[in-house]
């Protein structure tokens, strides 16, 4: 289904997933609070502690703000991709434009329900790290549920996932070892291009890295990257859904596209 969305998921990829973690990780750069000085003894400085929780609130603060409308701006792209891949999949032909569309006008009530599903999750990782992993799994199919059906998307992402218990966890721990693998591998990679020349100087091996060149392409790149992934996420998380939605009752491509209207 993705292959046939083309240039126009491309775009909303490109648009809505790698702008927004390219601003996130951006954001980031020149905002790393340094270690606190110390002296020979061993003792921070005088108001070196200070300084350094002051800029750390900073970073969380600014990076929150940030995330915050990334968040969002991506929820805009999962519901104009969902929109393209569901419409191609009856045959239809697809614009940019309109996809964009609707994912403004779908873009606040699937962030909403999805704060409150990463909420849950993680709440259930403070509590204990188990309940978190399970309420990550039970709440996955939270945004094409709010997309689809319009109603009760946390009730019904918890009858789905519970229904075919085994094949859900199945389908979604796949998807999920994709997208956590792949970004393991690329948060190595920036690291060890960020970090890398400061490795070889022993006094700065864990101070952060300056606001560089390397700095700046690699976050760009690591954003690129990642691209796929995201798209690998969003197709996953999908098929999952419609693969559901056709055990409990026959279901056709047009049935969807027309629920998404």
């Amino acid at each position: 289904m993705a292959r046939r969305g083309g240039r126009p998921l491309l775009w909303i990829v490109l648009l809505t997933e790698v702008l927004p973690t390219a601003a996130v990780g951006l954001a980031m750069l020149p905002l790393q609070p340094r270690p606190p000085a110390v002296s020979p003894s061993g003792e921070p400085l005088p108001g070196e502690l200070q300084g350094f929780w002051g800029d750390l609130l900073l970073l969380v603060g600014i990076v929150l703000a940030v995330g915050l409308v990334a968040g969002l701006v991506q929820c805009l792209g999962w519901a104009a991709g969902t929109w393209v891949i569901t419409r191609q999949a009856t045959g239809q032909e697809v614009a940019l434009g309109a996809a964009l569309r609707y994912g403004l006008r779908r873009a606040p009530g699937l962030f909403g329900w999805s704060l409150l599903a990463g909420l849950l999750v993680l709440a259930g990782l403070c509590a204990c790290f188990l309940p978190g992993v399970y309420l990550a799994f039970a709440t996955s199919l939270v945004g094409p549920i709010y997309l689809f059906e319009r109603r009760n998307p946390i009730g019904r992402t918890f009858q789905l996932a519970h229904a075919r218990f085994g094949m859900v966890l199945g389908r979604v721990a796949a998807v999920a070892a994709v997208v956590l693998g792949g970004g393991l591998v690329l948060a190595v990679l920036e690291s060890i291009v960020t970090l890398g020349p400061a490795a070889a100087t022993p006094g700065e091996m864990f101070a952060p890295p300056a606001v560089s060149a390397v700095s700046v392409v690699s976050t760009l790149v690591s954003s690129v990257l990642g691209a796929p992934l995201q798209l690998a996420l969003l197709v996953g998380i999908l098929v999952t859904y419609t693969e559901q939605r056709g055990h409990e009752a026959p279901v056709n491509s047009a049935r969807l596209a027309a629920e998404l209207s």
